[in-house]
C-alpha cells in the first residue's frame, strides 16, 4: 500500500462502529443534523450558513423540535471554533437530540470525525435520521479482485472484497475420463475431448464476463493445476477488458473452494495491497516472533493488559465483546473503572468504596476502542476480523488479544 493511503485497521473499525451506531438512532422529529464539509470549504462560510439555518429553524412550530435543532446548530458552531480550516480530508459532524425513552429523555449527542479519504460534497441536512450514505460510500471496499481456479473438469469463480472471500459458482465440463481404445477410435475420442474442452473454456470466459466485467475489480488472478489455465488465457477466451486486468497465472494443486484458498495463499505478491493479505502478514509476524522468542509476545487479555507498557504492536479481534466501564460516585465524585465481558454482570449497581453511595455508570465503550485509543500514539494498533483464517485463530486460540513486545 502506498504511504499516502496506508491502511489503518483501527480507523476503519471506528468508522464502521460509528456508522452502525448512527444507523440505529432516530430523532422524535426532523432534528438530527448531518454536516459534510469538504477540505477546501472555509470554516467561516460554514459558520455563516449554519447561522442562516438557525434563523430558519427559529420558525419551526414545534417548541421542542425548534429548541433541539437550534441547540444542535449551536453545538456544531462551538465545535467549529476549534478549527481554523477543515482537515486535509474534510470534516463530518453528526449532532442531535437522541431520545432514550419517553419524551423529555432526549440527550444531545455530537460526533466529529475526519473521514479516511477526502470528501467532495458540501452537505447540510436536518432530518429524523442521520445522513450516513456519503460516509458509507467512502469506506466501501475498493480492494476487489476476481479469482478463478480451473482445470478441464471444473472451474470455480470467487471474488475477494477486502478481507472477505465470496465463492460465486462452480461449473463442470462433463469431459469424459480416460479412454483405453487404440487406433482411429482413440484419435476420434481425443478430438471429442478437445472440442468439449474448447466449449468449456468458452463457458468459463462467459461466466468470467458475467461475474467480473464492469465490476470495478483491481485485477483478475487465474490458478489451477497443470497447463489448462495457460490454454484458457492464451486461447483468448477472455473478454479483452478483463484480459488486460489479469495479474498473473498461478500454479496450484487443487480446484474448487480449496483451490480458491490455495490460490490466495500463493498470490501474496499479487495481492500485497489487499486487506486480507495485510491481515495475514500481521498474524504471520506475530507467529514468527513467538517462534523466535516467546518472551517477545503477550497472548490473551490478561497478559496483554499486564505487559501493555512494553508493547510495540497491539493486535486485537474486532469481535471481542469486552467493555471498559467508568463509574462515578454522585456524592464524593470518586471514579472507578472496570473491564468486563458484555452481559457478564450488571452495568449499574457499583458501590462507592469511599462513602458507600450507589455509583452512576457514566461511560461504556468497547475495550478494543479504549485500549487502541490509549496505545495508538506510542505503537501500532492492528484489528483483525474473523472473516479470515488468521483472524479466526486470533479470536478462538488467543482469546482475541495479542501483542508484540519491545
Amino acid at each position: 500500500m502506498s504511504d499516502q493511503q496506508k491502511y489503518d485497521s483501527f480507523d476503519e473499525y471506528k468508522i464502521r462502529k460509528l456508522i452502525s451506531e448512527l444507523e440505529s438512532k432516530e430523532g422524535r422529529g426532523t432534528e438530527l443534523i448531518s454536516l459534510y464539509i469538504p477540505p477546501k470549504r472555509a470554516i467561516s462560510d460554514v459558520a455563516r450558513d449554519l447561522r442562516e439555518e438557525a434563523s430558519t429553524a427559529s420558525n419551526i412550530k414545534s417548541k421542542t423540535t425548534r429548541k433541539n435543532v437550534m441547540d444542535a446548530i449551536e453545538s456544531i458552531l462551538q465545535r467549529l471554533k476549534l478549527f481554523k480550516e477543515p482537515p486535509p480530508n474534510g470534516l463530518v459532524i453528526f449532532c442531535g437530540a437522541i431520545p432514550h425513552g419517553a419524551p423529555g429523555t432526549e440527550k444531545m449527542e455530537i460526533h466529529v470525525l475526519e473521514p479516511p479519504l477526502p470528501i467532495n460534497i458540501y452537505l447540510y441536512r436536518c432530518d429524523s435520521k442521520f445522513v450516513i450514505e456519503p460516509l458509507k460510500k467512502l469506506i466501501e471496499e475498493k480492494d476487489v479482485y476476481g479469482l478463478i481456479v480451473m482445470d478441464r473438469a471444473e472451474a470455480t469463480f470467487a471474488i475477494l472484497r477486502g478481507r472477505n472471500v465470496e465463492v460465486l459458482n462452480t461449473i463442470t465440463s462433463g469431459i469424459p475420463g480416460k479412454h483405453h481404445a487404440g487406433g482411429q477410435s482413440a484419435r476420434r475420442f481425443q478430438r471429442i475431448i478437445e472440442q468439449v474442452a474448447h466449449e468449456f473454456y468458452v463457458r468459463i470466459g462467459e461466466y468470467t464476463t458475467k461475474y467480473f466485467l464492469g465490476k470495478d475489480i483491481k485485477g483478475l488472478i487465474i490458478g489451477g493445476p497443470g497447463p489448462n489455465k495457460y490454454e484458457f488465457y492464451e486461447g483468448e477466451y477472455l473478454h479483452y477488458e478483463l484480459r488486460k486486468k489479469v495479474l498473473g497465472l498461478v500454479d496450484i494443486g487443487y480446484t474448487g473452494e480449496e483451490g480458491i484458498r490455495e490460490l490466495i495463499n500463493r498470490s501474496e505478491n499479487l495481492l500485497q495491497q489487499s486487506k486480507l493479505m495485510h491481515e495475514k502478514q500481521v498474524f504471520n509476524n506475530l507467529m514468527a516472533t513467538m517462534v523466535n522468542d516467546y518472551t517477545k509476545v503477550a497472548i490473551g487479555k490478561k497478559e496483554v493488559l499486564e505487559k501493555l507498557d512494553r508493547a510495540k504492536i497491539l493486535i486485537m479481534s474486532e469481535e471481542n465483546d469486552d467493555y471498559h466501564l467508568t463509574f462515578m460516585c454522585p456524592n464524593c465524585g470518586f471514579q472507578l473503572e472496570a473491564d468486563i465481558q458484555d452481559e457478564q454482570e450488571p452495568k449499574e449497581g457499583r458501590t462507592c468504596p469511599r462513602c458507600g453511595t450507589q455509583m452512576d455508570l457514566i461511560s461504556k465503550e468497547p475495550l478494543v476502542t479504549h485500549l487502541a485509543e490509549m496505545f495508538k500514539n506510542r505503537g501500532t494498533v492492528e484489528l483483525m476480523s474473523t472473516q479470515t483464517e488468521e483472524g479466526e485463530q486470533l479470536k478462538n486460540s488467543f482469546g482475541g488479544y495479542a501483542a508484540i513486545l519491545g
